[in-house]
């Protein structure tokens, strides 16, 4: 579904069609960097840093904060309040950081689709193909911090299996924010920008504390940022609180997607003129 919307949204976008051969191309050769040694040093930075976060805080702050309340009149300890937001935060972090810094890397200094372009590969190819590895990688990092939490008894395993499609869709809907990011920035200083947006994202997204204990009108810009309803997603399903909101949060994250490939295509063809 979330597949078939986005190329939709691409298409009326910029009038190419996708053709996913030629996208699983482009996948392709980001997936042959995994050769080298540097990449998986990357990966693994990545990886690291939420389970900081979690033990940090979950351990630390949570030893003075106690049980959290949920909606539905259970309590649950801080640590498994967290970690589904820190599990959000980490996709957010792989899929832009691929989607975003790299690929403004391949456009800007490797100058790699230049040439790419000079074959049938298309803009809408080329997106949808750096789409799909920006979510090889926050995969990668979701699937390891999801295994973590089963381990340490944060989530139930069908919950786990459950919370992985949504933890995709966390990662397809960063990954084409993150597409967009490339083709606006102008130079390696612009991602300044693009880090202390994501260092908002992560301190105030109901990461931390519920959001109820926010004032109405931070609340209400708080419930419009990606990232609150990846977070909100994901603690629904990991803690097992079904709701209408969690429709609501699907519906925004594909249109996120759909809307973020649209433009992230467009700029493409116009950058290149093709």
């Amino acid at each position: 579904m979330v597949t078939a919307v986005v190329t939709a949204g691409a298409v009326r976008a910029t009038g190419e069609r996708l053709r996913l051969r030629r996208a699983g191309a482009v996948a392709e050769q980001q997936a042959m960097l995994l050769r080298g040694g540097g990449y998986w040093w990357l990966l693994l930075s990545g990886l690291v840093e939420p389970v900081f976060y979690l033990f940090a805080l979950g351990w630390g702050v949570g030893a003075m904060v106690g049980p959290v309340p949920l909606a539905d009149g259970r309590t649950v300890s801080y640590l498994m309040f967290v970690a589904p937001a820190l599990l959000a935060t980490s996709t957010m972090n792989g899929a832009i950081t691929e989607a975003g810094v790299n690929f403004f890397i391949k456009i800007v200094s490797m100058r790699l689709y230049n040439a790419v372009l000079n074959t049938p590969v298309t803009p809408v190819d080329i997106a949808f193909g750096e789409l799909a590895w920006s979510l090889v990688r926050g995969t990668i990092y979701g699937i390891v911090f999801l295994v973590m939490m089963v381990g340490m008894g944060l989530t139930a395993p069908l919950a786990a299996l459950a919370a992985l499609p949504a933890m995709l869709l966390v990662g397809f809907a960063f990954g084409a924010l993150g597409l967009v990011v490339a083709t606006v920035m102008r130079t390696f200083a612009d991602y300044d920008y693009v880090a202390v947006a994501q260092t908002a994202l992560f301190l105030f997204s109901g990461t931390f504390v519920s959001i109820e204990t926010y004032p109405t009108f931070a609340r209400l810009l708080v419930e419009l940022t990606p990232l609150y309803r990846g977070v909100d997603l994901l603690r629904g399903i990991t803690l097992g609180q079904p709701g209408w909101t969690l429709l609501l949060d699907v519906a925004y994250l594909v249109a996120l997607t759909a809307a973020g490939l649209a433009l992230a295509s467009r700029r493409l063809t116009r950058r290149f003129r093709v």
